[in-house]
């Protein structure tokens, strides 16, 4: 074999182009999504406010959340200007300049929006609604880092296992996944129980578009990730000395925790998010209405969990996730198959490539790559907006309630473990790489180049794309949400 990152694989370009289009291109769209779609909803839901008296007229409420949004770029531009570090290449201490950062920005985020509030007259309530949403933010962003970085005890258990065979790698990372989702579930869960006390419909939307106003710190440390990673395939390329390539490798282990502590943030920010835009479902359907500042449901025993259509839609919601992401891992397998096809293909037939005296035809391999990932979506992606449509006209709009629910429910757990197991085990690989347990080329190593091909495209497919499946049925359904005012379903 040859090793990672050698020019003489045809490959080797299609990674790093990969890296970018994956982890900024692609984390950036689902986030300014998000984003986006955060203040939707709650403008949508400035008649709760109104009516529930947090604020005294609408444009208020339409107000609020722009203006967080805007006080969250000015406090994302200073926090950018605190993350400085010396020569040090420790993994705590760079660890630390970005948290830096990102809790500056959180702290002059917060100072300006209870001032927007206080100084536009609503309630106090709202600010602790947008509060629950940052800090549950904040702390997502750690809980993540815990369980993805090598500086602490479940990747080093990963890295331990490693030293068993692949088949132990696989199991103790999958299980550190499964772990890792209990304090990310809290968090969301803690911060919907408080932004609902404090601000009902309308609090829950302004705490994901609270989670979501530091978003330019975020995504700069979340695009901090390829391109550490890329310096070191350069610097291997290159053939650099080896002392260059031990800093970017440590910069790299840095950037799979950054990069796994942005898409853990965004799953989060995609699931207060879609809850948000359920919510603004219930209000425009009639499912919730609105009278004498109080809010209640307008027929009891149709939107109930003993009711047939709510049942229904609850299982439907929750079979999409694994659905989906067993369509997106399907499809990252042809793609690898005939990436490899055309790697070994050219090693045949161009004379010179293993020599190093003639260059591979890497954009054949991009070629292949944008093709087949083209291709691949558009069953997931047809599926994604034709289901919201067929449950809501088939069996009505309280079984699409169920449906959107249970598939918030579901995928945003998929989603946390499928991020966090692929994270751990990158960097239990990137641990053993470091001279930990044999170093490269060791049998723990080969274990853990398993685990970490496994968790790839977990990691940066099948786990970020859920983010946007959520958000769009939530989406199309509030599209249809008009239509479905007055109409049981067909059944």
């Amino acid at each position: 074999g040859i090793p990672e990152d050698d020019p003489r694989n045809a490959a080797v370009v299609a990674d790093n182009v990969g890296d970018n289009v994956g982890d900024v291109a692609g984390m950036g769209a689902d986030l300014f999504e998000s984003y986006v779609e955060s203040i939707i909803a709650t403008m949508t839901l400035a008649v709760v406010a109104t009516a529930m008296g947090l604020v005294g007229d609408s444009e208020t409420a339409w107000l609020i959340p722009m203006l967080i949004a805007a006080g969250g770029i000015l406090a994302s531009i200073i926090g950018c200007f605190m993350v400085r570090v010396g020569e040090s290449v420790e993994m705590g201490k760079l660890l630390g300049a970005l948290r830096r950062g990102t809790l500056t920005a959180s702290v002059l985020t917060a100072v300006f929006a209870f001032l927007v509030i206080y100084f536009l007259g609503a309630s106090i309530g709202l600010f602790w609604a947008m509060l629950s949403g940052l800090v549950a933010g904040v702390l997502l962003g750690e809980s993540t880092s815990y369980f993805t970085s090598y500086e602490f005890k479940p990747t080093r258990g990963i890295a331990q296992a490693c030293t068993s065979g692949a088949g132990a790698t696989i199991i103790q990372g999958f299980a550190v996944g499964m772990l890792s989702c209990w304090p990310a579930v809290l968090l969301i869960a803690g911060a919907i129980f408080a932004a609902f006390y404090f601000g009902s419909f309308y609090g829950v939307a302004l705490a994901a578009a609270g989670m979501l106003s530091t978003l330019g710190v975020t995504l700069a440390t979340d695009a901090y990730g390829p391109v550490a990673d890329n310096a070191g395939g350069i610097t291997t390329m290159t053939g650099l000395p080896p002392e260059v390539r031990e800093r970017t490798d440590a910069l790299d282990s840095l950037g799979n925790t950054t990069a796994a502590t942005g898409k853990g943030f965004a799953i989060g920010a995609a699931a207060l998010n879609s809850l948000g835009l359920i919510l603004s479902f219930a209000i425009v359907t009639g499912i919730v209405s609105l009278s004498g500042g109080t809010m209640s449901v307008s027929d009891p025993e149709a939107f109930s969990l003993l009711s047939a259509p709510i049942l229904v839609g609850l299982l439907l919601g929750a079979m999409m996730p694994p659905v989906f992401c067993a369509m997106t891992m399907k499809s990252v397998g042809k793609a690898t198959e005939a990436i490899i096809d055309e790697v070994r293909k050219q090693w045949r037939e161009i004379p010179g490539i293993m020599e190093g005296t003639s260059k591979p035809l890497y954009g054949k391999v991009v070629d292949i790559c944008t093709g087949t990932a083209l291709r691949e979506m558009m069953v997931p992606s047809i599926m994604t907006i034709i289901a919201p449509v067929v449950v809501g006209v088939v069996l009505g709009k309280f079984a699409l309630a169920g449906f959107l629910i249970g598939a918030v429910v579901t995928g945003f757990v998929f989603a946390i473990v499928l991020n966090n197991a692929g994270g751990a085990w990158d960097n239990a690989k990137k641990f053993i790489e470091s001279g930990q347990l044999g170093g490269k080329g060791s049998e723990a190593h080969k274990a853990g180049v398993v685990g970490d091909t496994a968790g790839d495209p977990m990691k940066d497919t099948a786990g970020p794309s859920l983010n946007i499946m959520l958000k769009l049925m939530s989406v199309i359904s509030l599209m249809l949400a008009p239509v479905l005012i007055n109409f049981t379903g067909i059944l």
